[in-house]
């Protein structure tokens, strides 16, 4: 499995839709967590699903993300994602706090994989990858998540370590 750049994000749209409501089956809908929405769909509601997180995915991969990243199995299937963000001037990133925002700040952001693939490294590889891309950068690599989810223990092991609450968030640094 290869780690391949994305030129044009929003042509994958169809695709990584699909392949997130995947994810959101897989967590029994924790995620993504679609906070903004006050019903959430079914697990089981593709069209639901498709419905609340189609307009969000469209903004994030048309005008949040810097790089996409996709790793695809032997197939072409998509088997996990990470997207990178560290051009936060004119960005609406309310969810990042003012103290990180900086041009030191490199977010990882959209780091997935597919749930046929977990326990397989290929998260890992992705994690690292993306790190390592952002040192490249001159970036220091953050993640904002939800302190609820399995993902902020796994940040933990992987060398992060917490920097602060916000809002309903956590904000991690990757140390070292």
């Amino acid at each position: 499995m290869k780690i391949e750049r994305v030129e044009n994000p929003l042509s994958l749209k169809d695709e990584l839709l699909k392949f997130v409501f995947r994810v959101y089956q897989s967590t029994n809908g924790a995620y993504p967590a679609l906070e903004w929405v006050e019903n959430k769909p079914s697990p089981d509601d593709f069209e639901g699903f498709k419905r609340v997180y189609e307009p969000f995915l469209e903004f994030r991969l048309g005008k949040e993300f810097d790089e996409l990243y996709v790793l695809r199995d032997s197939e072409g299937k998509v088997a996990g994602t990470v997207a990178l963000v560290y051009n936060l001037e004119g960005k609406d990133v309310w969810w990042v706090p003012e103290e990180i925002k900086d041009e030191k700040t490199g977010l990882i952001e959209f780091f997935m994989v597919h749930p046929e693939y977990k326990g397989k490294g290929y998260g890992s590889r992705l994690l690292e990858f993306a790190v390592e891309r952002l040192k490249e950068l001159g970036e220091e690599a953050y993640v904002i998540t939800f302190p609820e989810l399995g993902a902020y223990s796994y940040y933990l092991r992987k060398g992060f370590a917490k920097v602060m609450e916000y809002k309903e968030f956590v904000v991690l640094k990757k140390e070292g």
